[in-house]
């Protein structure tokens, strides 16, 4: 398809919550096994330190999407998500299955995203975006691994300058993109050169400056969404308007990398819940829990499972740690990697999560003695399968 031709994506259907379904209840007190595992295709004779950057889940649970320094995506389908439990993976150093798309970018990947009521048995709404180093967004077919069309940008001299962040709004008709001190809307049913423009830095008191470099939308529907800078801020601000509510300060690093995740109640943002800092130190108002990224400009992504309840994040120590959202306090952990884990996705609705690993070496001229290969558990993606409690009662997995 053209990058002129008209996006034929379904309108959402707001569909009815199945009876009785809800989020299954993870066992959290012991570790989860690793039921698939993902290495070997990610090294190249040409790129044997290739490493993970991104992963997350597919809206319908069918499949998880990948990034890595090798400028490439790759979609792995589950053969059977409701049978994952039963295999393991943790003592094989083959890969569990290959992928079933690969896609490569010309550029750095910055951010990536699913459309929202994406369905793998539906071709007109299986597709993600994607926002790469000096080029326009990209909407890809997932079905096919083709590209299906552009959403271009341009600056002051005319010239295609490239999103940092990107994501749908929750309607899925539309894709917001982050650039410095400014957003851009585009409408998903008109790919091109058309957007609306509003910029995030209104004067020097007012509006967050620097690069948009994350974004996400309430998933309750508030018509809400906030927006991650590189000026150490977070501004919360409505959808329909991009009028800007809050700025919320705090931060001591970049949104993405910070070792400080902070939790804010939006209704009175006037200080933060919770600020994860340090697995030890307890405050009377404040519970601090830590990951590690002090030393890393990577970005570390964290997940919410999708009753709300938990919190999962990664950090350069290899670990997965897990946060109860209600109490501030930490819960679990577990070793995902022997590496930097940067990414971290629960599944939809099993009881499921998918990690990504790894981080850039840089080669040691005339360093004969020094093995700067990464291993099968550095740069790698994970899929891990949780206990279930039931009724009370636990159950193995």
């Amino acid at each position: 398809m053209g990058a002129e031709e008209e996006l034929q994506v379904a309108s959402p259907i707001q569909h009815s919550v199945s009876t009785g379904y809800s989020w299954p209840r993870l066992r959290f007190d012991l570790p989860p096994h690793r039921t698939y595992h993902f290495h070997n295709q990610f090294v190249t004779p040409s790129n044997p330190n290739n490493f993970l950057k991104a992963v997350k889940w597919s809206p319908d649970g069918s499949c998880f999407l990948t990034t890595s320094d090798d400028n490439t995506l790759r979609i792995f389908t589950l053969p059977d998500p409701e049978a994952a439990t039963l295999v393991d993976a943790s003592q094989s150093d083959d890969d569990s299955f290959a992928a079933s798309l690969v896609m490569s970018e010309g550029e750095p990947i910055h951010d990536f995203c699913w459309y929202p009521y994406m369905s793998a048995s539906d071709p007109v709404t299986n597709v993600f975006a994607t926002t790469t180093r000096d080029h326009p967004i990209h909407l890809w077919d997932a079905t096919l691994g083709q590209l299906r069309c552009t959403y271009r940008a341009y600056d002051n001299m005319d010239e295609i300058t490239a999103a940092f962040s990107v994501a749908f709004n929750p309607a899925g008709t539309k894709i917001f993109a982050g650039y410095n001190k400014c957003i851009r809307m585009f409408d998903l049913h008109r790919p091109g050169r058309d957007f609306e423009l509003y910029s995030t830095a209104k004067d020097k008191k007012e509006g967050q400056t620097g690069i948009i470099s994350a974004m996400t939308f309430s998933p309750s529907h508030t018509g809400m969404l906030a927006l991650g800078s590189y000026s150490q801020t977070t501004g919360i601000y409505r959808e329909d308007n991009m009028e800007l509510l809050y700025v919320l300060h705090g931060q001591e690093g970049g949104i993405t990398h910070d070792p400080y995740i902070l939790c804010w109640d939006v209704r009175k943002a006037v200080d933060c819940v919770f600020k994860y800092y340090s697995l030890d130190a307890c405050m009377h108002h404040v519970t601090r829990l830590y990951r590690s990224s002090e030393s890393t400009n990577q970005r570390i992504l964290f997940d919410i499972d999708p009753s709300g309840q938990h919190l999962g994040t990664g950090g350069q120590d290899g670990l997965v740690h897990i946060y109860d959202l209600q109490t501030g306090q930490w819960v679990s952990g577990f070793q995902a990697a022997l590496d930097t884990v940067n990414g971290f996705s629960f599944h939809p609705f099993l009881p499921h999560a998918v990690s990504s690993s790894g981080h850039r070496r840089f080669v040691i001229p005339d360093d004969d003695n020094e093995d700067l290969s990464l291993s099968g558990h550095e740069n790698c993606v994970s899929v891990w399968s949780f206990g279930l409690k039931e009724d009370g009662n636990f159950m193995d997995h």
